[in-house]
């Protein structure tokens, strides 16, 4: 990748306050892109991260919102005040855990708007633009769990395949006008919101002994194909899903598995 490829674009990254999403934030700023952060609940966080961008030497601005609300796209297009911008991260989202059977319709509800409704308006607001200009990038953060889904994750499991139907039915339409939507899902990733579970080493055993790489992943293991795919080397790939999981979407290692008899 050519460095400072991307100088002279302009990336809104939600959920950009820690983990995956900050990650990407401070990657695409490495790679020439001002940056705007997105964050719900963690100014601080998003601020420090603004600020790390504008230690690089890129411009930097932080914008919040809820996206369980159904105002909260709307308002943080506002925010934006019609700023250019050219590649669309959308990593944030909400995972909330509970039995199948007694799954209540709110909770289903929100992931409907968070993780779906949030991203078709957050389309319909910028994909427009960027066909107009000739350019533009979508990545949409998915989940080994579109592949492998478990019924405590019903709803997130879900919407994140529903996400991926999306951005590949969108990438048609605009493929022509030089913007690409792709999806790049992680799996078991070592974050600062998983932090209390990764600091319990059968947690960690556990996890590790599923992975065919043998390792847990960070969110520095995303930005690669995340920076590939906003390059001028990747203007050819669309619609495309790229598994970060070690493997774990293929099938647990094969130390996992039970001795055949």
């Amino acid at each position: 990748m050519t460095e400072r490829s991307l100088t002279g674009r302009t990336a809104l990254v939600t959920g950009a306050s820690s983990g995956i999403g900050r990650a990407i934030a401070l990657a695409l700023a490495g790679q020439g892109a001002d940056v705007i952060l997105h964050h719900h609940g963690q100014p601080e966080e998003a601020e420090a991260g603004a600020r790390e961008t504008r230690s690089m030497g890129r411009d930097a601005r932080v914008v919040d919102g809820d996206f369980t609300a159904p105002e909260a796209t709307g308002n943080l297009l506002a925010q934006l005040k019609g700023q250019q911008v050219d590649i669309l991260i959308a990593n944030a989202a909400i995972e909330r855990r509970g039995a199948w059977e007694s799954l209540p319709a709110e909770q289903v509800q929100a992931h409907v708007q968070a993780n779906f409704l949030s991203l078709i308006a957050l389309l319909q607001g910028l994909v427009p633009g960027m066909a107009a200009r000739g350019w533009g990038r979508v990545i949409c953060l998915g989940s080994i769990m579109q592949a492998r889904p478990r019924a405590e994750t019903l709803a997130y499991a879900a919407m994140k395949s529903a996400q991926l139907t999306t951005i590949r039915a969108i990438a048609r339409e605009v493929a022509a006008q030089g913007v690409t939507l792709n999806a790049v899902s992680p799996g078991a990733i070592r974050t600062e919101r998983m932090a209390a579970r990764y600091d319990d080493p059968a947690f960690v055993a556990a996890v590790t002994a599923k992975i065919p790489a043998g390792r847990p992943g960070t969110p520095e293991d995303i930005t690669a194909p995340v920076l590939m795919l906003c390059s001028e080397g990747g203007s050819y790939i669309t619609g495309a899903d790229i598994p970060v999981d070690g493997g774990w979407r293929i099938g647990d290692a094969m130390h996992a598995l039970p001795e055949k008899t």
